[in-house]
């Protein structure tokens, strides 16, 4: 038995092993993916809604305080 048909027969006796799926990081992988495709949709949600109704009221408040002060007669 020659040192090559020694090689060959180590090959083949030797199969690579197959890639072992890990269905957890897939999983894990979804849920992340998901948290933040949520989260950011409700972030913009909450900005928007700061925007265009929270900071309207907030900055007419302001205004009626400073027209109120300037009513007030000087000391």
């Amino acid at each position: 038995m020659s040192s090559a048909e020694s090689d060959e027969a180590f090959l083949a006796a030797t199969k690579p092993q197959k890639a072992r799926r890990r269905p957890l990081r897939r999983i894990l992988l979804a849920l992340a993916t998901q948290y933040v495709i949520i989260a950011t949709i409700v972030g913009l949600l909450v900005a928007a809604t700061l925007h265009y109704l929270v900071t309207p009221k907030v900055v007419a408040q302001f205004e009626a305080i400073e027209a109120a002060f300037k009513r007030l007669p000087p000391r």
